[in-house]
């Protein structure tokens, strides 16, 4: 097995760059050199899709990020296996970015509930990453640290498997309510930013 502080450093580093790439999506209000105080206020308050796409890509990432140091604090050292399914994970998550302009752009429009589903979608396919990454790490404790207490190992399995269902839910429910959808998909921050990986159940 190879340690894992070189990895952890990449990892930091992909981490990083999504989540600088969200600001990207602000853009400064397209208006005629003589505009008002007044005009510059409304346009603004019409980047509001941009900002509230924006804070919940910010907030989902840095809880993935949370979430991810947590689970290598499980592990004993990694394989090439591993390094795989944490790149297929790393892809996703610099893919969020994207649904996330997406969401910005389409959020007070139409095509809002399409907009809202891509996204929701995008951490349907993020939840079957950490699944994955799970399995290579968990299955037979092959990655494990001999002291990390089997019970921590299956309350985070069941984080991860009843994660699925719910986002799943969420990217359906978006194509007939988006907000209500985006709400679901949100919902799950709960759990993630609650998720223990060192401590024992109550």
């Amino acid at each position: 097995m190879q340690e894992t502080h070189r990895v952890e450093a990449f990892i930091d580093g992909v981490f990083a760059i999504a989540i600088t790439l969200l600001v990207l999506e602000f853009k400064v209000p397209s208006l005629a050199p003589t505009a008002s105080n007044l005009e510059l206020l409304r346009g603004l308050v019409a980047l509001w899709p941009s900002l509230l796409a924006f804070l919940a890509s910010f907030a989902a990432i840095l809880i993935m990020w949370v979430n991810h140091h947590g689970f290598f604090r499980l592990l004993d050292g990694v394989n090439t296996r591993f390094l795989y399914a944490n790149g297929f994970l790393l892809l996703l998550i610099t893919f969020v970015p994207f649904p996330t302009a997406v969401l910005a752009s389409y959020l007070d429009r139409p095509g809002a509930h399409m907009a809202a589903a891509a996204y929701c979608g995008t951490h349907v396919l993020i939840n079957l990453a950490y699944n994955l990454l799970w399995y290579t790490a968990a299955r037979r404790r092959q990655l494990i640290k001999d002291q990390v207490p089997q019970q921590v190992l299956q309350r985070v399995r069941l984080a991860y498997l009843l994660a699925f269902p719910v986002y799943l839910t969420a990217t359906a429910l978006s194509l007939w309510q988006p907000y209500l959808g985006l709400l679901l998909c949100s919902s799950l921050w709960v759990l993630w930013a609650q998720l223990d990986y060192t401590a024992e159940p109550p």
